[in-house]
């Protein structure tokens, strides 16, 4: 039992490492102001459009309307997947509600960043795209949480019957797709508002380089994990 519970919360530790890594890179990201990653493009927009109440609870931050969308992430899957649906991937929702949280801490504790010149935002983007591929290296490792970008993907893979990297790229593809619409439609302007860029060549750094990054922090964060957490993750 001991041991049960000893690897039940240096999984979930390890987990929830990466996903504060993630967030951290998606508020860096938004900072650099060159637009941010994919899957981050529609709530993004959403909160440049302002907030609406849902139940009295007020929803207008990205870190929230990225739980909102994740929530409608595993909607979708429940249709595609039906009766093949796990009832242990609505861990989803604790881990969107976390995810969501930590990116809105994030974004609040980077607010003193200013990336003036445009060297200054690259240096960030660069930084946010390691950063990302860093946190998503610990969430694979700690095999914990479940993300609903990835299951979804995975859902529409096993929909369609083609492989998980397509599915991903013509997922991504749509939400950026989605979120240009929105902001056009928002805004007059596919690519943000006025003041923020949405949608810009980080968004295609993002999206190409991530994966890439994966290569060698695998290996980063197999040096960082402890010694005796390293024999539990296996």
């Amino acid at each position: 039992m001991k041991t049960d519970t000893e690897s039940l919360i240096v999984r979930y530790l390890t987990g929830t490492i990466g996903l504060a890594l993630v967030a951290v890179g998606v508020a860096l990201s938004i900072k650099s102001d060159l637009g941010t990653a994919p899957v981050s493009c529609p709530p993004y927009v959403a909160s440049l459009m302002g907030g609406f109440n849902v139940f009295g609870f007020r929803i207008g931050t990205v870190g929230q309307y990225t739980i909102l969308m994740h929530l409608l992430f595993i909607l979708l899957q429940m249709a595609l997947l039906r009766r093949r649906f796990k009832l242990e991937s609505l861990m989803q929702i604790p881990a969107a509600m976390v995810f969501g949280i930590l990116t809105d801490l994030s974004i609040w504790a980077f607010d003193w960043i200013v990336a003036g010149s445009y060297g200054m935002r690259v240096l960030l983007m660069v930084l946010s795209i390691v950063i990302t591929a860093l946190g998503i290296s610990l969430e694979v490792k700690g095999n914990a949480w479940m993300l609903a970008g990835e299951m979804t993907d995975a859902a529409l893979a096993d929909f369609l019957g083609i492989k998980f990297r397509n599915a991903k790229i013509g997922f991504d593809i749509f939400l950026v797709a989605a979120a240009a619409v929105t902001a056009w439609v928002a805004f007059g302007n596919p690519l943000g508002d006025s003041t923020e860029n949405v949608i810009r060549e980080g968004t295609v750094m993002s999206a190409l380089l991530t994966g890439w990054c994966m290569r060698f922090t695998d290996k980063i964060a197999d040096g960082i994990i402890p010694a005796r957490w390293k024999s539990i993750l296996l």
